[in-house]
Protein backbone atom coordinates (compact mmCIF):
# COMPACT_ATOMS: atom_id res chain seq x y z
CA UNK A 1 0.00 0.00 0.00
CA UNK A 2 1.42 3.56 -0.58
CA UNK A 3 1.87 5.70 1.86
CA UNK A 4 0.21 9.31 2.55
CA UNK A 5 2.96 11.28 0.48
CA UNK A 6 3.94 8.91 -2.33
CA UNK A 7 -0.43 9.10 -2.65
CA UNK A 8 0.12 12.92 -2.61
CA UNK A 9 2.98 13.12 -4.85
CA UNK A 10 0.72 11.48 -7.63
CA UNK A 11 -2.03 13.43 -7.24
CA UNK A 12 -3.25 15.48 -10.33
CA UNK A 13 -1.61 13.62 -12.68
CA UNK A 14 -3.55 14.86 -16.08
CA UNK A 15 -1.45 18.40 -14.89
CA UNK A 16 1.35 17.00 -14.67
CA UNK A 17 1.31 14.74 -17.33
CA UNK A 18 0.34 18.33 -19.67
CA UNK A 19 3.11 20.71 -17.72
CA UNK A 20 5.75 17.88 -17.88
CA UNK A 21 5.23 17.96 -22.07
CA UNK A 22 5.14 21.87 -22.32
CA UNK A 23 8.69 21.42 -19.67
CA UNK A 24 10.21 19.54 -22.06
CA UNK A 25 9.48 20.73 -25.46
CA UNK A 26 10.87 24.18 -23.91
CA UNK A 27 14.06 22.36 -22.20
CA UNK A 28 14.39 20.71 -25.98
CA UNK A 29 13.34 23.35 -28.19
CA UNK A 30 17.19 24.84 -28.24
CA UNK A 31 19.03 21.77 -28.65
CA UNK A 32 16.73 20.45 -32.11
CA UNK A 33 18.78 19.88 -35.10
CA UNK A 34 22.43 19.97 -33.10
CA UNK A 35 24.25 17.33 -32.20
CA UNK A 36 26.14 16.07 -28.88
CA UNK A 37 29.17 17.62 -29.23
CA UNK A 38 27.31 21.41 -30.61
CA UNK A 39 24.57 20.85 -27.77
CA UNK A 40 27.68 20.21 -25.01
CA UNK A 41 29.83 23.34 -26.30
CA UNK A 42 26.31 25.69 -26.03
CA UNK A 43 25.26 24.20 -22.52
CA UNK A 44 28.40 23.04 -20.55
CA UNK A 45 28.59 20.40 -18.82
CA UNK A 46 26.14 17.99 -18.70
CA UNK A 47 23.84 19.95 -21.73
CA UNK A 48 20.52 21.99 -20.69
CA UNK A 49 19.54 21.68 -17.21
CA UNK A 50 16.70 24.59 -16.58
CA UNK A 51 13.97 26.72 -18.69
CA UNK A 52 15.14 28.99 -20.56
CA UNK A 53 14.76 32.48 -19.30
CA UNK A 54 11.99 34.35 -18.03
CA UNK A 55 9.12 32.75 -19.98
CA UNK A 56 10.52 29.71 -21.64
CA UNK A 57 8.48 29.09 -24.92
CA UNK A 58 7.21 25.84 -26.32
CA UNK A 59 7.30 24.46 -29.59
CA UNK A 60 4.35 23.71 -32.29
CA UNK A 61 4.70 20.17 -30.34
CA UNK A 62 2.93 22.31 -27.01
CA UNK A 63 0.81 24.03 -29.66
CA UNK A 64 -0.82 21.07 -31.17
CA UNK A 65 -1.03 19.26 -27.72
CA UNK A 66 -3.55 22.09 -26.10
CA UNK A 67 -5.48 22.22 -29.63
CA UNK A 68 -6.03 18.51 -29.05
CA UNK A 69 -7.29 18.52 -25.79
CA UNK A 70 -9.10 22.01 -26.14
CA UNK A 71 -11.12 20.01 -29.03
CA UNK A 72 -11.70 17.04 -26.90
CA UNK A 73 -13.49 19.33 -24.37
CA UNK A 74 -15.18 21.65 -26.56
CA UNK A 75 -16.73 18.16 -28.32
CA UNK A 76 -19.77 16.53 -27.47
CA UNK A 77 -20.13 13.63 -26.02
CA UNK A 78 -20.13 10.90 -26.22
CA UNK A 79 -17.08 11.23 -28.52
CA UNK A 80 -17.87 9.82 -31.79
CA UNK A 81 -16.69 11.09 -36.11
CA UNK A 82 -19.86 13.02 -36.12
CA UNK A 83 -18.56 14.89 -32.85
CA UNK A 84 -15.02 14.98 -33.13
CA UNK A 85 -14.31 16.12 -36.33
CA UNK A 86 -15.32 19.63 -36.80
CA UNK A 87 -13.97 20.56 -33.39
CA UNK A 88 -10.20 18.77 -34.72
CA UNK A 89 -11.11 20.54 -37.76
CA UNK A 90 -10.97 23.39 -36.51
CA UNK A 91 -8.40 23.69 -33.87
CA UNK A 92 -5.55 22.43 -36.28
CA UNK A 93 -6.77 25.68 -38.71
CA UNK A 94 -6.58 27.55 -35.81
CA UNK A 95 -3.09 26.85 -34.96
CA UNK A 96 -2.25 26.74 -38.72
CA UNK A 97 -3.45 30.12 -38.94
CA UNK A 98 -1.94 31.85 -35.44
CA UNK A 99 0.61 34.22 -35.43
CA UNK A 100 1.95 31.94 -32.73
CA UNK A 101 2.93 29.52 -35.29
CA UNK A 102 6.32 30.51 -36.17
CA UNK A 103 8.25 27.80 -33.60
CA UNK A 104 9.02 25.81 -36.98
CA UNK A 105 6.58 24.50 -37.34
CA UNK A 106 6.18 20.04 -39.47
CA UNK A 107 5.78 20.65 -43.34
CA UNK A 108 3.33 17.49 -42.70
CA UNK A 109 1.31 19.43 -40.28
CA UNK A 110 1.26 22.81 -42.18
CA UNK A 111 0.18 21.08 -45.39
CA UNK A 112 -2.62 18.85 -44.13
CA UNK A 113 -4.21 22.10 -42.43
CA UNK A 114 -4.26 23.96 -45.91
CA UNK A 115 -6.25 21.26 -47.29
CA UNK A 116 -8.44 20.93 -44.05
CA UNK A 117 -8.92 24.27 -44.53
CA UNK A 118 -9.89 24.30 -48.06
CA UNK A 119 -13.28 21.86 -46.70
CA UNK A 120 -11.67 18.44 -48.26
CA UNK A 121 -12.78 15.67 -46.48
CA UNK A 122 -10.04 14.35 -43.99
CA UNK A 123 -8.95 11.06 -45.92
CA UNK A 124 -8.10 13.16 -48.75
CA UNK A 125 -6.42 16.29 -46.93
CA UNK A 126 -4.06 13.89 -44.57
CA UNK A 127 -0.26 13.28 -45.84
CA UNK A 128 -0.89 9.56 -46.75
CA UNK A 129 2.89 8.87 -46.56
CA UNK A 130 3.70 10.42 -43.64
CA UNK A 131 4.43 9.21 -40.11
CA UNK A 132 6.03 11.87 -38.85
CA UNK A 133 5.90 12.53 -35.20
CA UNK A 134 3.59 15.01 -35.50
CA UNK A 135 1.09 12.15 -35.01
CA UNK A 136 2.42 11.20 -32.13
CA UNK A 137 3.57 14.30 -30.14
CA UNK A 138 0.23 16.01 -29.53
CA UNK A 139 -1.95 12.88 -28.92
CA UNK A 140 -1.32 13.13 -24.86
CA UNK A 141 -4.65 14.62 -24.01
CA UNK A 142 -6.93 11.10 -25.56
CA UNK A 143 -4.86 9.10 -23.00
CA UNK A 144 -5.84 11.69 -20.18
CA UNK A 145 -9.50 10.40 -21.10
CA UNK A 146 -11.13 8.31 -18.38
CA UNK A 147 -12.57 5.42 -19.33
CA UNK A 148 -16.25 5.28 -18.27
CA UNK A 149 -17.53 8.92 -18.39
CA UNK A 150 -20.72 8.78 -21.31
CA UNK A 151 -19.42 5.19 -22.09
CA UNK A 152 -15.95 5.78 -23.23
CA UNK A 153 -14.18 2.16 -23.27
CA UNK A 154 -10.40 1.69 -24.18
CA UNK A 155 -11.08 1.30 -27.98
CA UNK A 156 -13.16 4.41 -28.29
CA UNK A 157 -9.81 6.44 -26.75
CA UNK A 158 -7.56 3.88 -29.16
CA UNK A 159 -10.26 5.12 -32.15
CA UNK A 160 -9.91 9.01 -31.13
CA UNK A 161 -5.96 8.31 -30.69
CA UNK A 162 -5.49 7.37 -34.33
CA UNK A 163 -8.00 9.61 -35.94
CA UNK A 164 -6.40 12.59 -34.50
CA UNK A 165 -3.06 11.36 -36.07
CA UNK A 166 -5.03 10.45 -39.47
CA UNK A 167 -6.27 13.96 -39.86
CA UNK A 168 -2.58 14.57 -40.73
CA UNK A 169 -0.43 11.96 -41.06
CA UNK A 170 -2.22 9.17 -43.20
CA UNK A 171 0.60 6.59 -42.47
CA UNK A 172 -0.48 3.11 -40.76
CA UNK A 173 2.56 3.14 -38.54
CA UNK A 174 1.52 7.58 -37.23
CA UNK A 175 -2.10 5.96 -36.53
CA UNK A 176 -0.33 3.05 -34.42
CA UNK A 177 2.02 5.25 -32.82
CA UNK A 178 -0.25 7.48 -31.56
CA UNK A 179 -2.67 4.92 -29.94
CA UNK A 180 0.41 3.68 -28.08
CA UNK A 181 1.74 6.84 -27.16
CA UNK A 182 -1.70 7.42 -25.88
CA UNK A 183 -1.98 3.27 -24.19
CA UNK A 184 1.20 4.84 -22.19
CA UNK A 185 -0.33 7.75 -20.88
CA UNK A 186 -3.43 6.08 -20.04
CA UNK A 187 -1.66 2.88 -18.31
CA UNK A 188 0.25 5.46 -15.97
CA UNK A 189 -2.47 7.65 -14.92
CA UNK A 190 -4.05 4.17 -13.99
CA UNK A 191 -0.18 3.84 -11.62
CA UNK A 192 1.09 0.83 -14.00
CA UNK A 193 4.32 -0.16 -13.04
CA UNK A 194 6.99 1.91 -15.47
CA UNK A 195 8.72 -1.79 -14.68
CA UNK A 196 6.84 -3.65 -16.54
CA UNK A 197 5.16 -0.98 -18.79
CA UNK A 198 7.36 -2.32 -21.71
CA UNK A 199 5.57 -5.67 -21.67
CA UNK A 200 2.04 -4.47 -21.48
CA UNK A 201 3.04 -2.02 -24.60
CA UNK A 202 3.79 -5.58 -26.72
CA UNK A 203 1.40 -7.22 -25.49
CA UNK A 204 -1.71 -4.35 -26.78
CA UNK A 205 0.47 -3.67 -29.65
CA UNK A 206 0.01 -7.59 -30.78
CA UNK A 207 -3.51 -7.33 -29.89
CA UNK A 208 -4.38 -4.49 -32.15
CA UNK A 209 -2.24 -5.61 -34.91
CA UNK A 210 -5.47 -6.24 -37.86
CA UNK A 211 -8.00 -4.03 -35.75
CA UNK A 212 -8.81 -1.07 -38.35
CA UNK A 213 -10.97 1.42 -36.70
CA UNK A 214 -13.46 1.34 -39.55
CA UNK A 215 -16.01 3.84 -38.15
CA UNK A 216 -13.40 6.57 -37.43
CA UNK A 217 -10.99 6.00 -40.60
CA UNK A 218 -13.21 5.03 -43.16
CA UNK A 219 -11.63 5.18 -46.56
CA UNK A 220 -7.94 6.04 -45.14
CA UNK A 221 -6.77 2.21 -46.16
CA UNK A 222 -7.59 3.13 -49.70
CA UNK A 223 -5.48 5.52 -50.05
CA UNK A 224 -2.65 3.06 -50.14
CA UNK A 225 -1.19 0.18 -51.81
CA UNK A 226 -2.69 -2.53 -48.89
CA UNK A 227 -5.39 -5.04 -50.49
CA UNK A 228 -7.78 -4.91 -47.23
CA UNK A 229 -8.05 -2.30 -44.01
CA UNK A 230 -6.74 -5.07 -41.88
CA UNK A 231 -3.27 -5.45 -43.99
CA UNK A 232 -3.32 -1.49 -43.89
CA UNK A 233 -3.01 -1.37 -40.60
CA UNK A 234 -0.79 -4.38 -39.71
CA UNK A 235 2.08 -2.42 -41.60
CA UNK A 236 1.86 0.03 -38.87
CA UNK A 237 1.47 -2.24 -35.89
CA UNK A 238 4.84 -4.42 -37.52
CA UNK A 239 6.49 -1.42 -37.38
CA UNK A 240 5.91 -0.18 -34.14
CA UNK A 241 6.97 -3.80 -32.73
CA UNK A 242 9.87 -3.82 -33.97
CA UNK A 243 11.18 -0.82 -32.66
CA UNK A 244 9.71 -1.83 -29.26
CA UNK A 245 11.92 -4.88 -29.33
CA UNK A 246 14.52 -2.66 -30.43
CA UNK A 247 13.71 -0.74 -26.91
CA UNK A 248 13.92 -3.65 -24.72
CA UNK A 249 17.24 -4.00 -26.08
CA UNK A 250 18.19 -0.70 -25.50
CA UNK A 251 17.14 -1.26 -21.46
CA UNK A 252 19.30 -4.35 -21.20
CA UNK A 253 22.53 -2.57 -21.79
CA UNK A 254 25.00 -1.62 -18.84
CA UNK A 255 25.57 1.61 -20.22
CA UNK A 256 23.63 3.69 -22.17
CA UNK A 257 24.93 5.47 -24.70
CA UNK A 258 24.36 9.40 -23.54
CA UNK A 259 22.95 10.77 -26.82
CA UNK A 260 19.54 8.44 -26.36
CA UNK A 261 19.08 8.43 -30.49
CA UNK A 262 21.88 5.78 -30.85
CA UNK A 263 20.01 3.14 -28.90
CA UNK A 264 16.11 3.60 -30.46
CA UNK A 265 16.36 6.33 -33.40
CA UNK A 266 16.29 9.95 -33.50
CA UNK A 267 12.70 10.81 -33.50
CA UNK A 268 11.73 12.32 -36.54
CA UNK A 269 8.90 9.48 -37.07
CA UNK A 270 6.08 8.63 -35.13
CA UNK A 271 7.28 5.11 -33.78
CA UNK A 272 10.93 6.17 -32.68
CA UNK A 273 9.79 9.33 -31.26
CA UNK A 274 7.56 7.26 -28.61
CA UNK A 275 10.44 4.54 -28.36
CA UNK A 276 13.28 7.16 -28.13
CA UNK A 277 10.98 9.11 -25.23
CA UNK A 278 9.98 6.09 -23.91
CA UNK A 279 13.59 4.55 -23.06
CA UNK A 280 14.43 8.48 -21.80
CA UNK A 281 11.67 8.12 -19.53
CA UNK A 282 12.33 4.41 -18.27
CA UNK A 283 15.70 5.14 -17.45
CA UNK A 284 14.46 7.71 -14.49
CA UNK A 285 11.51 6.74 -14.07
CA UNK A 286 11.17 8.14 -10.48
CA UNK A 287 13.30 11.26 -11.68
CA UNK A 288 10.99 13.35 -14.15
CA UNK A 289 13.87 15.99 -14.44
CA UNK A 290 16.50 13.32 -15.15
CA UNK A 291 14.47 12.54 -17.95
CA UNK A 292 13.75 15.57 -20.05
CA UNK A 293 17.33 16.53 -20.17
CA UNK A 294 18.42 13.00 -21.15
CA UNK A 295 15.88 13.61 -24.02
CA UNK A 296 17.08 17.16 -24.75
CA UNK A 297 20.70 16.24 -25.05
CA UNK A 298 19.95 14.09 -28.10
CA UNK A 299 20.71 14.78 -31.44
CA UNK A 300 17.63 14.33 -33.17
CA UNK A 301 14.07 16.06 -32.45
CA UNK A 302 15.20 17.16 -29.00
CA UNK A 303 12.00 19.27 -28.12
CA UNK A 304 9.12 16.16 -29.63
CA UNK A 305 11.41 13.44 -27.49
CA UNK A 306 12.22 15.46 -24.43
CA UNK A 307 8.11 16.37 -24.74
CA UNK A 308 6.97 13.13 -24.68
CA UNK A 309 9.75 11.91 -21.83
CA UNK A 310 7.92 14.72 -19.87
CA UNK A 311 4.47 13.69 -20.44
CA UNK A 312 5.14 10.32 -19.06
CA UNK A 313 7.59 11.63 -16.04
CA UNK A 314 4.49 13.80 -15.57
CA UNK A 315 1.58 11.22 -15.97
CA UNK A 316 3.52 8.58 -13.73
CA UNK A 317 4.36 11.06 -11.22
CA UNK A 318 2.19 13.67 -10.79
CA UNK A 319 2.29 17.91 -11.08
CA UNK A 320 4.11 18.18 -7.72
CA UNK A 321 7.43 16.14 -9.14
CA UNK A 322 7.71 19.40 -10.87
CA UNK A 323 9.98 22.19 -10.20
CA UNK A 324 7.80 24.71 -8.98
CA UNK A 325 9.11 27.76 -9.78
CA UNK A 326 8.84 26.13 -13.65
CA UNK A 327 4.75 26.74 -13.57
CA UNK A 328 5.54 30.57 -13.56
CA UNK A 329 8.01 30.73 -16.28
CA UNK A 330 6.32 28.22 -18.96
CA UNK A 331 4.07 29.50 -22.40
CA UNK A 332 0.10 29.31 -22.00
CA UNK A 333 0.42 28.33 -18.24
CA UNK A 334 -3.12 29.31 -18.47
CA UNK A 335 -4.07 27.29 -21.02
CA UNK A 336 -2.19 24.52 -19.73
CA UNK A 337 -3.57 24.42 -16.07
CA UNK A 338 -7.24 24.73 -17.34
CA UNK A 339 -6.66 21.53 -19.64
CA UNK A 340 -5.06 19.54 -16.60
CA UNK A 341 -7.80 20.40 -14.04
CA UNK A 342 -10.79 18.99 -16.55
CA UNK A 343 -8.74 15.63 -16.01
CA UNK A 344 -7.63 15.51 -12.83
CA UNK A 345 -9.27 13.54 -10.18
Amino acid sequence: MQNASSDARREQRASGCLFGLAFGDALGADTEFLDIAAILHKYPPHGPQDLPGSLARVTDDTQMTLAVGEALLEADQPYTVRTLEDPLRDAFIAWKESPDNNRAPGITCCQACDYLACGLPWYKATIAQSKGCGANMRVAPVGLLPLGVYGLTAQTRAAIAQFQAALTHGHPTGLAAADLTAYVVADLVADGDPATLLARLLDYAHSQRTIYHDTWLTKLWERSNAKSPAEFIARGWDECIAVLERLQQALQQAHPPLDPCEATGAGWIAEEALVTSLFCFLLSPEDPVAAIRRAALSSGDSDSLACLAGAFAGAHLGVSAWPEEWFTRIEYRERLTALGQAWDC
